[in-house]
């Protein structure tokens, strides 16, 4: 029989459990972090979204956190949290709903742990998100433009690690905190088919091809940057003290923002504000447009819900709409709509 799992005592939270607080510590230290592959964007996500939820407690309810019970967390308490957010602090409708799946996300991790907060969490699940249209954001469409942001970089050392992270970032379609945490031994260049090994969100790992440009590019990069054939250091890092870690999120979003705004007088399409995420988008909405199937579009952005990828990150094109629009279509007679007949044809015109 398996050992359960003690957690250390100095990341116990000193609440009693009864209090609605007391499973927060445990949440953002062990279970998040698991969860979403060690994200920090992630864990600071939550630890927002509860810490706002505890200002509020305090602050409109008059209530401290040390005497707030899981049981005090009724639908219409979290309701009227809800509408809170929205009303009167103002917050948009996406946003509010991210304030929400924190406190859902919580207690559904409470329940697991407690069987006896399993009515309570099925409560809190039951307090309605607004809507919020389905909008898929901006895409670099111009096939110049996107190339001159790949290839903006300079012919140095420097340039080189900087347009392997722009290709790898648009051609493996993979997210900025994905690029970030690979290491050298997550690139395999020595197979038939070149392939990184990315970890995605919620431990789920996948395998990505790489298309030939991005092969040779990389192997460029590795000839400059990972000579030594250390396979247990970062793919792209930075070096700090002699010691190389994994470059951060916020210089990534540097690298690609540089490089845009560089480019941005010759090509005014470009969208206003460039990022990552706006690269893995245009991938996938380019993928679709040019008759790949969605599924696979999923596959490669590893998403668990094929839905997600059809609401916010593909669109047909006008030509794939027009194509649409022509087929199956049913025979349409050709015969002469208006009578001959001038006394029926005013009759149909409204005139006696």
């Amino acid at each position: 029989m398996r050992k359960k799992k003690t957690i250390p005592s100095q990341t116990r939270c000193p609440l009693n459990e009864s209090l609605f607080f007391s499973k927060t510590l445990d949440f953002f230290e062990i279970y998040i972090p698991k969860q979403s592959n060690g994200s920090r964007n992630t864990v600071e996500t939550y630890r927002i979204g509860l810490s706002m939820f505890r200002d509020y407690i305090q602050e409109q309810k008059g209530r401290s956190i040390r005497n707030f019970k899981f049981s005090d967390c009724t639908y219409d308490f979290i309701l009227d949290y809800r509408n809170w957010l929205h009303d009167d602090k103002g917050y948009k409708e996406s946003t509010t709903n991210n304030r929400l799946a924190s406190i859902k996300s919580y207690m559904n991790y409470a329940a697991a742990r407690d069987i006896t907060l399993q009515q309570v969490a099925f409560s809190v699940s039951e307090v309605p998100a607004y809507r919020v249209p389905k909008t898929i954001g901006p895409v670099i469409g111009q096939v110049e433009t996107l190339s001159a942001l790949l290839n903006a970089p300079p012919n140095t050392r420097t340039g080189l690690r900087d347009k392997t992270i722009l290709i790898i970032l648009f051609d493996t379609a993979i997210r900025a905190e994905e690029l970030i945490t690979l290491d050298f031994s997550d690139i395999n260049l020595s197979v038939s088919f070149p392939y990184i090994h990315v970890h995605g969100k919620g431990n789920k790992d996948r395998k990505v091809y790489l298309s030939q440009g991005t092969i040779e590019i990389v192997n460029q990069y590795v000839k400059e940057f990972h000579s030594q054939k250390d396979r247990k250091i970062p793919f792209f890092f930075t070096t700090i003290h002699n010691q190389k870690g994994h470059m951060s999120r916020r210089n990534v979003e540097r690298i690609v923002k540089k490089y845009a705004d560089q480019i941005r007088l010759e090509h005014k399409d470009l969208p206003d504000s460039v990022y990552p995420h706006l690269l893995r988008r245009t991938r996938a909405n380019g993928l679709y447009q040019d008759g790949v199937d969605i599924t696979a579009i999923s596959t490669l952005l590893g998403h668990s819900l094929l839905q997600t990828t059809k609401d916010h990150y593909v669109h047909p094109s006008i030509e794939q709409l027009r194509k649409a629009m022509e087929s199956n279509i049913p025979e349409i007679s050709e015969e002469q709509l208006w009578p001959d007949d001038e006394d029926e044809l005013a009759k149909l015109c409204g005139l006696k």
